[in-house]
């Protein structure tokens, strides 16, 4: 009974999660509005909570080493929820910073610190479970646009949403993770096997150009690129989303029936393809499909990821996946910048490559997934 305490816990902790960080994301044009900012400085504002992340989640394993994954993780939603309620109220551009800073330790430490959990009762159940807690992510992500879209709607004020995280994140940090920690080694154990980090940080790297790219740079794409209609610009990230949410309903079964490698290699399969046809075909319905297939590799590649790196070491698993996590950060910055820089208009579409390259060079690497123990 407690250990499916546990799984309910660390369901919801993902799910709270993906619903924060949509409504903050969603909510950014009031934030210009209120702080009388231009898109230059909201841009360097998400740099600097995309770099307060990563210190989150080296903060959340040197908590979790000592203390435990569960209580890294009650602390880092406590740090979300305190900086959701900031953003939505603070209308200096000093301390909105400030608490954008603290959203992104937060955010960081979540990331990690889930994912920590994650591993840890999936190990306990004996089964995949890392699938369906990324699809609770991704769905509690959807219900979080969506409410920031019905408050706009109602011509509610959208900030409210924020309030709504925060009581959520609250409610989620008192739920009691499991508290079981693993058992650092660092000083009798040797140093962290960077070598399979390196594979494992490469697949998470790889999984997170692909997600940036498109959820940044789809919707530019159709629009500006294609020219097409206002009402059709949001299907290629609408039909990403719902692929990405299929893929993490069902990887865990696909895993469990085939292995990891061969499910890893058809998720990398899938994005490079739909990568290649978004570049290649210069069409509304191509790109759109393109981006679908993307979606699925992103998907599965991501839980599959951190699923292996919870194998690696077991009484390290702590440590490794927050240092694998990093990972996370770098891909989703080179994904979200690069492609504007790489091309702009019609040509953009050829800055799809670049996340076709990037899973074209961790392909070798996709079969070693299943032998990273003890590596």
């Amino acid at each position: 009974m407690t250990e499916n305490r546990h799984v309910r816990a660390v369901a919801a902790a993902y799910g709270a999660q993906g619903f924060g960080y949509a409504t903050i994301v969603t909510v950014l044009p009031e934030f210009e509005d209120r702080l009388g900012i231009s898109d230059t400085v909201v841009s360097v504002l998400l740099l600097g909570t995309c770099l307060a992340a990563a210190l989150g989640s080296v903060a959340a394993e040197a908590i979790a080493v000592r203390w435990g994954s569960g209580r890294a993780l009650a602390a880092a939603f406590g740090a979300q929820a305190v900086a959701l309620l900031g953003a939505a109220t603070l209308a200096n551009l000093p301390l909105f910073a400030v608490a954008l800073a603290l959203y992104g330790i937060g955010l960081g430490g979540v990331d990690a610190a889930s994912n920590m959990q994650g591993v840890l009762v999936q190990r306990k159940a004996g089964r995949q479970l890392l699938g369906r807690f990324y699809a609770g992510y991704t769905a509690a992500a959807i219900a979080g646009a969506l409410l920031v879209a019905g408050l706009l709607a109602l011509e509610l004020p959208p900030i409210s949403a924020l309030f709504a995280a925060a009581a959520l994140h609250v409610g989620v940090a008192l739920l009691g993770f499991d508290p079981e920690r693993t058992v650092r080694q660092r000083e009798t154990g040797g140093p962290l096997p960077w070598p399979a980090i390196r594979i494992v940080g490469a697949l998470i790297f790889a999984a997170f150009v692909v997600d940036a790219a498109v959820s940044t740079w789809s919707t530019v794409y159709l629009a500006d690129g294609l020219g097409a209609v206002a009402a059709v610009t949001p299907l290629g990230y609408a039909a990403y989303q719902a692929a990405v949410l299929g893929a993490r309903l069902t990887v865990d079964a696909a895993v469990g029936r085939f292995g990891r490698a061969p499910v890893a290699l058809g998720a990398v399969a899938a994005g490079l393809a739909g990568c290649a046809l978004v570049a290649a075909l210069p069409l509304v319905p191509g790109a759109v499909l393109g981006f679908a297939a993307a979606g699925l590799c992103a998907g599965a590649l991501v839980p599959i990821a951190f699923s292996a790196a919870g194998e690696v070491r077991p009484e390290r698993s702590d440590e490794i996946i927050a240092t694998v996590n990093l990972f996370n950060y770098a891909g989703a910055l080179a994904g979200a910048v690069l492609p504007g820089l790489i091309s702009a208009g019609p040509a953009l579409r050829t800055a799809f490559l670049l996340p076709a390259l990037c899973l074209l060079l961790v392909l070798p690497l996709v079969r070693r997934v299943d032998k990273l123990a003890r590596a």
